[in-house]
């Protein structure tokens, strides 16, 4: 199988680690494009799970990959148009024609990148951005999603901000249009603070204060949020080539998103301390493990989310003791079980949507890439220093005796940033 997925869609999935925020306000720290999509996409997960609750399976796949597609489609979008202001945004989109005409200029702006992942994810984006339908289901938790996730940015540098006189103003934008959104499951709960729901919104969003490679300059620096949206999209395309089934893919692109989930209790161990000894990466997994479920699956379950709690439980893999290990679950003797496939068992029998696939392999390497992606723009950037050339040098290591991962050719793409 060829790789289709190139140096160029890696860093322009990347470029949004650069993108600031809020830039003509006070803020604390730097709110970047990357940390708002990771907890955009997090609370859109959240609300798709009290949506899809009592759908079948056809309906739940369909919205999820809708979901997923058009969110990532508006981040596509939003890295072209970085520097237009959201009020004078929402002003050009309100007139059909004027929205149009800078879509037109936005296409061939991406298309060098995004053109090679086919004719039919080219014509879906193209279609989706031209008429963005508002309406539908899948737009509408996503628009929901993105209000929370700049409200819960604006929630940050408010008490920052007290002689701006247009704070007043954004926010009650922000709570008149979650207000119309009412209706559509999660949302209320996500806008009252005493719930397990918001509890959990709030929890994920913190993730973009940790920075990674805390103790190595970088530039850009990244968050742990960041991180899991550069490692959700990543599994999504390599998902896509290497031929997933819907489930499959759209199980890669949420426990990416969610992998690093346990690092808000522990906070971001690198990785040579993790592998230094076997003993002591287990004993950091085991506490990983006890601490999420005495903070945050446990609470989640006595707040009425059970049926977040079981499904972040399987996309974290913590029946089987790793998010990395490729997995399947099927009916058995005590209802539903949690099964380990192996690699060819998922590019065969085990690749069907009603054993609800999740990979081990293939979300590590993009675990890796994104690394990899991180050390190599920050030695690019002139950021010269030994841990970054370890890391680098170390994830390449990794793929000189394995070059294929789920027919990925993780070798030649890494060759690519020679």
């Amino acid at each position: 199988m060829s790789t289709v997925i190139r140096k160029s869609l890696l860093q322009l999935v990347f470029s949004g680690a650069f993108m600031k925020r809020w830039n003509d306000r006070l803020r604390p720290m730097e709110l970047m494009e990357v940390d708002k999509q990771a907890h955009k996409m997090i609370v859109a997960w959240m609300i798709l799970v009290k949506v899809t609750r009592d759908m079948s399976m056809e309906e739940r796949l369909s919205l999820t990959e809708e979901v997923i597609e058009c969110g990532l489609f508006d981040y596509f979008y939003r890295l072209v148009i970085t520097d237009i202001k959201p009020p004078v945004f929402y002003k050009i989109k309100a007139n059909r024609e004027d929205y149009q005409k800078l879509t037109r200029w936005v296409l061939p702006q991406l298309k060098p990148r995004l053109a090679p992942l086919g004719e039919g994810f080219w014509q879906r984006m193209t279609e989706a951005l031209m008429e963005p339908e508002e309406k539908t289901p899948a737009r509408r938790i996503l628009m929901a999603a993105h209000l929370f996730a700049s409200y819960s940015e604006f929630r940050v540098l408010k008490p920052l901000n007290p002689q701006d006189e247009e704070m007043p103003e954004i926010e009650e934008s922000f709570l008149t249009r979650l207000g119309a959104m009412f209706d559509i499951p999660g949302v209320r709960e996500l806008m009252a603070d005493a719930n397990e729901f918001s509890r959990f919104a709030a929890k994920a969003g913190q993730l973009r204060y940790q920075k990674r490679w805390s103790q190595t300059p970088r530039v850009p620096e990244t968050t742990v949020l960041g991180h899991m949206f550069l490692v959700a999209t990543y599994s999504w395309f390599f998902s896509v080539e290497a031929g997933a089934c819907r489930a499959r893919r759209q199980n890669n692109f949420f426990c990416g998103l969610l992998h690093d989930l346990p690092e808000l209790l522990t906070r971001d161990i690198i990785s040579p301390v993790k592998s230094s000894d076997a003993s002591i990466g287990e004993l950091i997994k085991q506490y990983e493990n006890q601490e999420l479920e005495r903070r945050l699956l446990a609470p989640l379950r006595g707040g009425g989310c059970q049926d977040l709690a079981d499904r972040l439980t399987y996309l974290l893999g913590l029946e089987v003791g790793s998010e990395f290990i490729a997995i399947v679950r099927e009916s058995g003797a005590e209802g539903m079980e949690v099964r380990h496939v192996t690699e060819s068992d998922l590019r065969g029998p085990a690749n069907r949507d009603e054993l609800d696939p999740k990979d081990g392999p293939l979300l590590k390497m993009c675990d890796n890439l994104a690394a990899f992606i991180e050390a190599d723009t920050a030695l690019r950037n002139g950021i010269n220093n030994e841990q970054l050339h370890q890391a680098r040098w170390r994830i390449r290591q990794m793929y000189d005796g394995r070059p294929e991962v789920m027919g990925i050719q993780v070798g030649a793409l890494l060759a690519d940033f020679d």
